[in-house]
């Protein structure tokens, strides 16, 4: 079970003054026990789990566990990945079901606004030096891209949800118009819900025609996206959740009101890149992992109370509400997401489980749903909790093969020849449009990534639907409208 959580927030104006990640995680972690009504309970850690982050130390676990007074406890990491907070909850909750481990203690930190802040001053943050390797890790790192893609400079999240997104729109047949009012209105749903969460960083609220409206604070990143449909990485925030067994709670006296169980998880990823998926609008990890462990448990969609779907950028919450049969008129976050709660990258699924918790105590007949995402949609971790006891035991199933099963395609390095164009982006600099990529398909169905830097074609994609238009590749990448 779930027995203490913190969620912390560093707003500052002189970078200088601010604490660093590893300080963050270590305020985190006694807020955590404090929160779990047994600070005592610290020194008796027994294993300590960094969810990894854009800092550079090499092993932070071991001084945060120092730090809290438990300098023997096992120290764990994980590669990136958004997905990484659920899949160390389910792996923790495994560890603990089979005796490894009585008392856990899991988080992460980010300071991207004093980063950012640091950046604009001219100022290097100092960073304290840590040594070592973790005692375990929760897989191994795995690049996101493969050759094809890097060749034609597609390598940044920025770059493949929106070509997602764009893939999506024409999937269900809406025009560019219909289709930005309506994912606005999405956000703007989720800029409520930050409202009203005392822990979100962007607080104030925002109407849907201020987010899909380009201004000047809110340039357009890549199209369809403006600044207010992306992730906010630029915050100050850390997390902790401590996880323990019924008998330590009981031991270390922590009060029946604080727990929260995961009932049920699991795990899986897409194809690993995405120039070998099936199609650029759907993900059948979401659909076989996300629907296994609500079937685990017997349960349907109508039985959730609580949802907080993944929310880098729109299109990833699109694809969860299809893939798992949610209501997008629903409400589908518990924090705001990560452009209003605030988006400390891998981390940010620490805040949404630490705010489900809060939401289950305060209604202990509810059960909620985590989902976290990692990659280009890539890797996935799905999480069902609840302040009532399960009927059983936490439940976990491995659904990697059945999602290896489904259809890939073959990507080509080089190709000069027709194709047709199956998504596209534009993206934008300080001056405007820069350039514009695309994801094909040849006449035999294997798919080619290439780019334009014409304006003229760049306007026009921003304006009418380029899915399923004819064009023209060539061998060093780059395409041109069929005549």
């Amino acid at each position: 079970m779930i027995v203490g959580i913190a969620q912390l927030q560093q707003r500052i104006k002189d970078p200088l003054e601010g604490k660093e990640p590893l300080k963050l995680m270590a305020d985190a972690v006694r807020a955590a026990a404090k929160d779990a009504g047994a600070p005592q309970l610290l020194a008796q850690t027994e294993s300590v789990r960094v969810v990894r982050g854009v800092w550079r130390y090499k092993q932070p676990a071991a001084w945060v566990a120092a730090e809290i007074g438990a300098p023997d406890a096992e120290t764990m990491g994980t590669p990136y990945g958004g997905n990484m907070v659920q899949s160390l909850v389910n792996q923790s909750a495994l560890d603990i079901l089979n005796g490894d481990k009585s008392l856990i203690v899991i988080t992460g930190a980010e300071n991207g606004n004093s980063q950012a802040k640091a950046a604009k001053a001219g100022i290097k943050l100092e960073i304290t030096e840590t040594e070592g390797a973790y005692d375990r890790m929760l897989g191994d790192e795995k690049p996101m891209t493969n050759a094809e893609e890097e060749a034609r400079g597609i390598r940044q999240p920025i770059q493949v949800y929106p070509m997602f997104e764009n893939a999506l729109r024409h999937h269900r047949g809406e025009s560019i118009e219909e289709h930005k009012v309506r994912i606005s209105e999405l956000w703007a749903g989720f800029s409520k819900v930050a409202g009203d969460n005392p822990h979100a960083w962007l607080r104030d609220v925002v109407d849907a025609e201020t987010i899909r409206t380009p201004g000047p604070t809110n340039r357009m990143i890549s199209f369809p996206y403006p600044k207010l449909m992306n992730s906010n990485n630029a915050v100050d925030m850390s997390a902790a959740l401590i996880m323990c067994s019924v008998e330590k709670a009981r031991e270390l006296g922590i009060p029946e009101a604080k727990w929260v169980y995961p009932w049920a998880g699991t795990d899986g990823h897409d194809h690993y890149y995405v120039s070998n998926r099936d199609n650029l609008y759907s993900s059948p990890a979401i659909r076989i992992a996300g629907k296994r462990v609500m079937s685990l448990l017997g349960l349907q969609v109508s039985d959730l109370d609580l949802v907080d779907v993944y929310s880098c950028f729109p299109v990833a919450v699109q694809v969860a509400v299809n893939e798992l049969g949610l209501d997008e008129s629903k409400t589908l976050t518990v924090t705001g997401g990560l452009t209003f709660g605030g988006g400390p990258l891998n981390n940010y699924v620490m805040h949404s489980i630490a705010r489900m918790v809060e939401l289950l105590r305060a209604s202990p007949e509810k059960k909620g749903l985590i989902t976290a995402n990692g990659g280009y949609l890539t890797k996935h971790a799905f999480g069902i909790y609840s302040a009532r006891p399960p009927a059983q035991d936490f439940l976990h199933e491995d659904v990697q093969a059945e999602i290896d099963a489904t259809p890939r395609k073959e990507v080509l390095g080089e190709y000069d020849g027709p194709a047709t164009i199956e998504s596209y982006t534009v993206m934008f600099g300080p001056n405007g449009p820069g350039i514009s990529f695309i994801a094909a398909l040849t006449p035999d169905n294997k798919r080619v990534w290439a780019s334009s830097d014409d304006q003229a074609v760049m306007a026009d994609m921003q304006q009418r639907e380029f899915c399923g238009l004819p064009v023209t590749v060539s061998a060093d990448g780059k395409f041109a409208m069929a005549s």
